[in-house]
């Protein structure tokens, strides 16, 4: 298998929606993106930009206590978060069979807490606070095209 890296810096909230929306544009049906970041990196504001370009017109917010929301767009997009998961059970009785079965689009965040339970080609996202109170440190790892 072959991976991409890219990395970039983003200096507002809105320049790192806009990098969920370039990721967003390239997505297709099954597709998993993973999100890694400590608490306020940025992780819902990517995935407001994916689902931006996704089609979805409703307001994108962490599934926190719910742990996963489904949006309406192109394409079905489950958001999942697994920041208050305790492990393996937890993860498995969200009922994500579903996702799979409709071809959503699913975004994690917290993707470290699923442990073995994500596709080995799952996109993976890092986002890390930069030097400035606003700049974030972004990292794409996906599958080069025609990988998968």
């Amino acid at each position: 298998m072959k991976w991409i890296v890219r990395e970039c810096r983003t200096q507002s909230a809105e320049e790192t929606a806009a990098e969920g929306e370039r990721l967003g544009r390239r997505l297709k049906r099954g597709d998993v993106v993973a999100l890694f970041g400590n608490l306020g990196s940025g992780k819902t504001v990517f995935i407001r930009g994916m689902c931006r370009a996704l089609g979805v017109t409703c307001g994108v917010h962490s599934p926190t206590f719910s742990m996963v929301h489904e949006y309406a767009g192109h394409v079905p997009v489950f958001h999942v978060d697994l920041y208050r998961v305790g492990g393996w059970a937890d993860v498995a009785s969200l009922g994500l069979d579903e996702a799979w079965r409709v071809g959503a689009i699913m975004a994690v965040e917290w993707a470290e807490r699923a442990g073995d339970a994500l596709p080995a080609g799952a996109i993976r996202v890092e986002l890390l606070h930069g030097d400035g109170e606003n700049e974030r440190r972004i990292r794409v790892v996906e599958l080069e095209a025609g990988e998968a």
